[in-house]
């Protein structure tokens, strides 16, 4: 199909601009000549694991939607695979074998946001009904499915578009540049909004170009991280900068900026602890904006505090990013281990 699935598109999207089939968005700007700028910052060879610990933040109080992971043993009739001898099937081999798998939210800990992750209700027939579609006008219950009661299927979800699969394809490598805003407004919450964002990033000499890859340093994942996998919700409701999805100044920003992405350190990018207006229209502006309209991927509960010190320490904000997710079809999510190199 090369005509568009929609007739009228959202105010301020760029829906159809990078085709009527695209699954990408602003993914596609990091090309090329993206990856060869990140690499050219790779200056003493050093890298950063910048994922948590994959059982953080512990329990299920953050999100009571998502679950940390179990390990179990893979398993054939009776015999589980854990510290499992061969020998008893052969007693001339003396292998020993343990081979395990894992049941997980794909967004618990440090993740991607895949495109099918936030869409809206949007009139995209210009018929008067508002329909529930994802970026570039895909559909839910044709693109985005819910399988759930089918047995013949071998998912329960599935997204046939959009999944998370095109981002970890494309690769996600390139440059990156980090503000720090742990460094700008401290460790305590801190609702940014446009002019504070540009008050960080000229403080600190952060430029940010076209396909470069944001990446935010709150101090949200240190504090969960010190929590040891007993998550404080108190605590963590005054820790750490926030984005300001209802700014509309800073909406404009990310669309002028040209960046390709936002990577945080803390939970949702940007601020929940809003009471919403009876007009309201979305409960995650920023979300909206960035995955429904613009097509451009979110990341979360990144851990960003070893790198910000190191590049402080040498005048620097830039690195190569190296964060592909999970090559996993129809997933809406996934985890990552983002690798900084600099």
């Amino acid at each position: 199909m090369n005509q568009p699935r929609w007739k009228k598109r959202p105010e301020g999207s760029n829906w159809g601009d990078y085709g009527s089939n695209d699954q990408l968005g602003r993914v596609n700007l990091i090309g090329t000549e993206q990856v060869l700028k990140g690499v050219k910052e790779v200056q003493e060879g050093v890298t950063f694991c910048l994922s948590l610990p994959l059982d953080i933040p512990g329990g299920k109080v953050l999100n009571p939607r998502r679950s940390p992971p179990t390990l179990t043993p893979t398993a054939l009739d009776e015999d589980q695979y854990i510290n499992f001898p061969l020998s008893t099937h052969s007693p001339k081999l003396n292998d020993v074998i343990s081979d395990d798998q894992v049941q997980l939210s794909l967004q618990y800990s440090t993740q991607w946001d895949s495109l099918a992750h936030v869409g809206a209700l949007f009139d995209g027939d210009d018929d008067g009904t508002p329909e529930r579609r994802y970026y570039n006008g895909y559909m839910a219950a044709q693109d985005v499915l819910d399988l759930s009661g089918e047995p013949s299927q071998r998912h329960d979800s599935y997204a046939r578009r959009l999944g998370i699969e095109t981002l970890a394809a494309h690769g996600m490598q390139g440059r990156a540049v980090l503000v720090d805003l742990v460094r700008a407004f401290g460790s305590g919450r801190t609702l940014v909004g446009y002019r504070e964002l540009l008050e960080a990033l000229e403080q600190q000499n952060v430029v940010v170009e076209q396909g470069d890859m944001l990446v935010v340093r709150t101090g949200f994942a240190e504090a969960l991280l010190d929590m040891k996998g007993t998550p404080q919700p108190d605590v963590l409701k005054s820790t750490g900068a926030v984005l300001d999805g209802t700014d509309q100044a800073l909406l404009e920003w990310i669309t002028s900026s040209g960046i390709a992405a936002i990577c945080a350190d803390n939970y949702a990018v940007e601020n929940l602890d809003r009471e919403l207006e009876p007009d309201c229209c979305s409960k995650l502006p920023l979300h909206h904006h960035c995955l429904f309209k613009l097509g451009l991927p979110l990341a979360e509960l990144w851990y960003l505090k070893d790198l910000a010190v190191w590049l402080h320490s040498r005048g620097r904000n830039r690195f190569l990013l190296t964060a592909p997710p999970l090559r996993l079809p129809g997933a809406i999510g996934s985890p990552v281990t983002p690798v900084a190199t600099v």
